[in-house]
């Protein structure tokens, strides 16, 4: 009877065993790609045990550049399902933690926003060019700097399903062009949020207005600046604050918003 009893005991942990190392780990990868004759370190995420093509989602950081932070949304997405490829905006993977270097890197490009659509726009080329990627079925995130970009990848006229930004730059570049627009987009904002002016968020809404875009915009109560990143007080600066709930909240909005616009059911891979 013991010996009956260890026997089915064994089996049972053969079973498990075998369930356990044959489920599927996201992938995680670095992908090297040029733009304007630089070169440049994505960070690709992905579930191995899909070999369908499935949705991807182009990931843009805030200004800090290509840190842990952005690399663990797109493993969040890859845990969805997507694939998802993290943008490196400012070449050779580089990162900072001090915001004046990171002032010094993104300034340029509120300037020059032709110069930033050509980086994000290779970032996403780069990304359709992956294997497995649905490339009738493809979207944009960004976070602070990086909300901006995917705007303007928007804007560039790129056939995207949807664009979400999390606090996120709204200025339109000049000459403005929502009209280029196909995707819906969806804009998570802290009310607080000391870094977009109300004549900032006003331009941006009369800005997509007058082109027809199809937009939502959510204002989360109480959350400030960067609100998503569980780090964000590490960087001492003034109105850059975490908020857990508008960080939850809007991670769900963004889920509903990909369910729908691919046609997915909640918790679908």
């Amino acid at each position: 009877m013991n010996r009956s009893i260890k026997l089915a005991g064994c089996a049972l942990f053969t079973i498990i065993a075998c369930a356990t190392t044959s489920r599927a780990a996201i992938v995680t990868k670095t992908v090297k790609y040029e733009s304007g004759g630089s070169e440049f370190l994505g960070y690709l995420a992905y579930d191995d045990s899909h070999t369908a093509k499935r949705p991807a989602i182009l990931v843009a950081p805030e200004w800090w550049g290509l840190n842990d932070y952005a690399k663990s949304r797109a493993r969040q997405l890859a845990e969805l399902g997507y694939i998802a490829f993290a943008a490196d905006l400012y070449g050779q993977g580089k990162v900072t933690t001090d915001a004046k270097q990171a002032a010094e890197w993104a300034g340029p490009f509120y300037k020059d926003r032709a110069e930033l659509r050509r980086r994000i726009r290779a970032a996403y080329s780069t990304m359709l060019a992956q294997p497995a990627v649905d490339d009738s079925k493809t979207a944009a995130i960004g976070y602070c700097f990086g909300g901006m970009a995917a705007l303007d990848l928007a804007r560039s006229g790129t056939d995207l399903a949807g664009i979400v930004s999390f606090h996120g730059g709204l200025a339109p570049p000049v000459p403005a062009s929502a009209e280029k627009i196909k995707a819906r987009i969806l804009i998570e904002q802290g009310a607080d949020d000391s870094f977009i002016s109300p004549e900032e968020l006003q331009g941006f809404l009369d800005e997509m207005r007058k082109a027809g875009v199809d937009y939502r915009i959510t204002l989360h109560g109480g959350a400030k600046h960067a609100f998503t990143n569980p780090d964000a007080g590490s960087f001492h600066v003034k109105g850059v604050e975490y908020n857990e709930k508008a960080d939850q909240r809007s991670w769900s909005a963004m889920k509903a918003f990909f369910n729908a616009l691919f046609d997915r059911a909640e918790g679908k891979k």
